[in-house]
């Protein structure tokens, strides 16, 4: 029996234990009431615990954590503020590995926080714009909590979340957490300029929001019959179905449908997706299976990336010991690119950091290896293309001293001369 609860009368030690491990509806989806009353409460809760994917509103602060102990797969978002005050556990994963983690147990939800759509005439939820993990959530938590949101759109998903699984329901009417298009640069267009070369009419894509993405969909949409299977999707996905680029045209499975895990943008995408049917979202296992990436043809995968060594290691995770992103889908579409028949892998990033003073293309990173060089297969800066695979490590490290900075490449090849010498 579903209780619905004034959201001013919220009491929420009435419903989460002390020791709960609470787990909420990420990006886009997070529910802004429900985590509001949250923080607000927290110390009258007995000390819990809450898993966060990542976030884009201001709601969490690092004092937000003397009664919440916070973990998260990475630093996305607005989760550096906790991760740089020390205050936010890191939990390496993939992104698509999420539900099967909350599944087994591995990660803990006693208690689901889900923001999702009013009604449809069968009694049913959307999960709005978030569903990746959101459906594992909500299988596997004690109490399921929903925020009906009146502004959240609903898009069609690969499973609605009928209004009998919800334990406690509030009725709220606010915006969605938004995201709006980044500032586009130079530097950024001549990214984009060279990773769209590797795009051709029928490619499938799969980037995420940011300024480069923002910059290719520009650049594309003169293609013809392009796809989308993502992770995560901005306003780039109305930008390029307005333009007539994208149909979903050459898809086996899903002809016509743009399919996503996440929609992270404005209000003007919110809007587009309500009730489009050429919309889908989906839980990560569609997202980001490997044998439904391996299956679509002409896979162009864009990731980004802190830096990158002379040998294709790739870090998306950590630089000068402060943890700022995460491994998210990244080694997922990277697989996913190199597997797809005619697809294609890209890491794009900029050649340098901290105002120029620093290259990006390293002789060995400062973080973790977010992706094998086994695995990369194209690497992009302003200033070209390093195509990796099947290159031995001496050629891989000439080619990406070559679209390193000018400023730095003499240093580059100095630091690799032993490499040259030995081969490896």
């Amino acid at each position: 029996m579903t209780v619905t609860i004034d959201s001013a009368a919220l009491d929420l030690s009435a419903i989460i234990r002390p020791g709960d491990h609470v787990v909420w509806g990420q990006a886009a989806g997070e529910p802004s009431t429900l985590v509001e009353a949250l923080l607000a409460q927290r110390a009258g809760l007995g000390g819990i615990s809450a898993f966060v994917g990542s976030s884009f509103s201001t709601t969490l602060k690092p004092e937000h954590a003397d009664h919440i102990a916070f973990t998260s797969m990475g630093a996305i978002g607005t989760l550096r503020t906790l991760s740089k005050a020390g205050k936010l556990g890191i939990i390496p994963c993939h992104v698509g590995q999420i539900g099967r983690l909350i599944a087994d147990g591995v990660i803990p939800c006693d208690v689901a926080f889900v923001q999702v759509s009013p009604v449809d005439a069968d009694g049913n939820h959307s999960y709005g714009v978030i569903n990746d993990y959101t459906q594992a959530m909500v299988a596997n938590a004690r109490v399921v909590v929903a925020e009906i949101n009146a502004q959240v759109p609903f898009v069609p998903c690969d499973k609605l979340l009928p209004g009998s699984h919800i334990d406690y329901r509030i009725e709220t009417d606010r915006p969605v957490v938004s995201v709006p298009p980044a500032k586009i640069g130079e530097g950024d267009r001549a990214i984009a300029q060279i990773a769209a070369s590797y795009i051709g009419d029928g490619s499938i894509l799969q980037f995420g929001v940011g300024a480069v993405p923002d910059a290719i969909a520009q650049l594309i949409s003169d293609r013809k019959d392009l796809g989308l299977h993502s992770g995560m999707i901005g306003d780039s996905l109305v930008d390029l179905t307005e333009s007539g680029a994208l149909t979903n045209a050459t898809k086996r499975a899903d002809r016509g449908v743009s399919v996503t895990g996440a929609l992270i943008g404005s209000e003007r995408l919110y809007r587009f997706c309500h009730n489009n049917k050429a919309v889908r979202i989906c839980a990560s296992a569609t997202t980001h299976g490997d044998a439904i990436l391996s299956a679509l043809p002409k896979l162009v995968s864009i990731n980004s990336a802190v830096e990158v060594d002379l040998t294709g290691q790739v870090n998306a995770e950590e630089v000068g010991g402060s943890y700022v992103g995460g491994t998210g889908g990244q080694v997922d579409y990277v697989r996913g690119g190199a597997r797809s028949p005619g697809g294609r892998s890209i890491i794009a990033l900029p050649a340098t950091a901290q105002g120029g003073t620093s290259s990006r293309i390293v002789a060995r990173l400062s973080g973790p290896v977010t992706t094998a060089r086994v695995e990369t297969d194209v690497i992009v800066t302003e200033f070209g293309a390093a195509e990796l695979k099947g290159q031995s490590l001496a050629e891989r490290a000439r080619r990406l001293i070559a679209i390193a900075h000018p400023d730095f490449r003499e240093s580059l090849e100095r630091e690799a001369h032993a490499l040259f010498q030995r081969g490896y």
